[in-house]
């Protein structure tokens, strides 16, 4: 049994491992709210824009913007991972860097595979063994609009320069503070609507205003942007859901050990004393024989 001056420092050790967890748990909530609230506000704009992009590129041809609708032989492909700059969230780094690795190895196999990578964790580990031909980690300093836009068009013209024929985004979509779902989006080229599922109304029909091609030039972009950018947003949350639930894990493992480390204390404690006394009574037995 370890004496007890080294099971004193232990608990010492884990009470204040425990205190900077439940401080991590504490600020991740708080940014949770916040991110939380602008990603729910954002995605009903951006699923009904992406909505009606789906239904134009179908009446779109080369000449009307239909370069991001254009689908061609998949033989170079870029896959966006999307992390975070920290750790300590549990799975959630992990898991986009393993469904980017199954992605390329399993669904483009003998296909060339490129990478684009947000967020420093997963690049640190995709940049091993992959071909990582940019990494935004800055993005994360300063969340805006404009600066994941330029991020979209350099993704844009690396698709309409033909230098790549799919682009994918591969990131956690925000559930609730513990689930994640770890999404696999086409980014480009632009998905026709789904004709398949039993409530599908078909393509609609639209009206266009001053004309269709300055819409489609100015509506294209801005949606892939947007759609983007939600991916990010959507990211941000989880990376702070999946954080606050780690940190709760790790806070609630730290009690627990100290709980059995004082048990443990008290203990060796006892069995000291008893130790000292058995000693005392048994030399004051001796002097009296």
């Amino acid at each position: 049994m370890a004496n007890l001056k080294e099971i004193r420092n232990r608990i010492s050790s884990v009470g204040s491992t425990m205190q900077i967890t439940s401080a991590m748990k504490m600020v991740s909530a708080a940014k949770l709210k916040k991110a939380q609230d602008a990603i729910t506000a954002m995605r009903p704009y951006a699923n009904k824009l992406t909505e009606l992009l789906q239904n134009l590129s179908a009446t779109l041809d080369a000449d009307s913007g239909g370069k991001f609708a254009n689908h061609r032989d998949v033989k170079k492909v870029l896959i966006v991972a999307i992390t975070s700059n920290r750790g300590l969230a549990g799975a959630f780094n992990s898991n986009i860097v393993k469904e980017a690795r199954r992605t390329a190895e399993e669904d483009f196999a003998g296909k060339q595979v490129d990478f684009v990578t947000i967020g420093k964790k997963g690049n640190d580990i995709i940049s091993k063994s992959e071909t990582v031909i940019e990494n935004n980690n800055a993005i994360f300093d300063d969340l805006t609009f404009d600066n994941v836009a330029a991020i979209a068009e350099f993704l844009m013209d690396q698709y309409a320069e033909a230098k790549y024929d799919k682009i994918v985004l591969i990131y956690n979509k925000f559930k609730n503070a513990a689930t994640q779902i770890v999404m696999n989006e086409q980014f480009l080229p632009i998905l026709p609507p789904d004709s398949d599922g039993a409530d599908s109304k078909g393509v609609a029909d639209y009206i266009f205003e001053p004309n269709k091609e300055k819409i489609v030039e100015e509506l294209i972009p801005k949606s892939l942007k947007t759609q983007l950018f939600k991916a990010i947003r959507d990211s941000v949350a989880s990376e702070h859901g999946a954080r606050m639930t780690a940190m709760h894990k790790a806070t609630d493992n730290a009690s627990e050990l100290k709980d059995d480390l004082t048990l443990e204390y008290n203990k060796a404690r006892q069995a000291a004393i008893t130790g000292e006394i058995l000693e005392i009574v048994g030399g004051a037995e001796a002097l009296a024989g």
